[in-house]
């Protein structure tokens, strides 16, 4: 009963925080989301270094995540007439240099993880910076991204713990499964329709439904295959949670798995379809 309630206080905290964001104000949006980055970038490359072969520098890692991510929101918001995305690549570019003067065991190695880490990690969080501008300050539909990924997150779950019998990826995440899925996929096209009729009202963006129905299966399947990257991540260095940043529910690369690919996916589908 007590890791319940703490389980379900911190998971409060954190999505009041997280609405809070995204929908008060675009700066209060970009320092909260530009610390989460580095914190996740922190989190991935706790878990990927090893002392020996990868030893990536952590503090290069998470400074960069900031940079991208306010290099993105700058200019995908007009704030300042200034890109900071040279100093973004000057940053990688030193970082990569740097290993030709720390005779690391692998060098190549580093090279490669401090790379992954910017896409697999800061890259997403940074095109969340599109998401919010779409193509002005648009909250609504970065908050119907999130909405429909805890959405499918928990009913997956309940599906799954209720009638779940057919594993998905028993290897990577045995507690998945299909039941699960399917069960995720209907409750999450009934978002979408809450969508449809919802944010018409709050700021006037008219979808057909069809366009809502499809961006909740987008999420849908593309947060489930974020997930179970994540899932390969902590099985592969055998490890339960990637931290425990957030009480009873791990690190936060636990908490944003489903939008590592969700938010690259839902970039491409504003690309296309508005």
């Amino acid at each position: 009963m007590t890791n319940f309630i703490t389980r379900t206080l911190s998971g409060a905290v954190f999505v009041v925080i997280l609405i809070s964001s995204i929908w008060f104000s675009p700066y209060v949006f970009a320092v909260v989301f530009a610390i989460i980055s580095a914190l996740a970038v922190r989190e991935f490359h706790k878990i990927t270094n090893n002392g020996k072969e990868i030893n990536v520098n952590v503090g290069a890692g998470m400074l960069a995540a900031v940079v991208l991510f306010l290099s993105t929101f700058v200019r995908v918001s007009g704030i300042i007439d200034f890109s900071f995305t040279g100093i973004y690549v000057l940053l990688v570019l030193l970082v990569s240099i740097a290993q030709l003067f720390l005779k690391q065991a692998n060098p190549i190695q580093n090279w490669a993880f401090f790379i992954l880490g910017q896409v697999f990690v800061a890259l997403p969080f940074s095109m969340l910076n599109h998401i919010l501008y779409v193509p002005d300050w648009q909250p609504s539909i970065l908050l119907a991204l999130f909405v429909t990924i805890w959405m499918n997150d928990s009913w997956a779950y309940v599906f799954g713990v209720s009638f779940g019998k057919h594993k998905m990826f028993e290897r990577v995440s045995p507690k998945k499964s299909w039941e699960g899925f399917i069960g995720g996929v209907v409750m999450s096209l009934l978002t979408g329709v809450l969508c449809w009729y919802v944010i018409p009202m709050l700021i006037g963006i008219e979808w057909p439904l069809w366009k809502w129905l499809l961006f909740a299966e987008t999420v849908v399947v593309f947060g489930t295959l974020g997930d179970l990257m994540e899932s390969l991540l902590k099985r592969t260095v055998g490890i339960k949670d990637s931290g425990n940043l957030i009480p009873g529910h791990g690190g936060l690369l636990d908490r944003f798995d489903s939008m590592l690919l969700a938010a690259p996916a839902i970039y491409v589908f504003l690309l296309w379809f508005t």
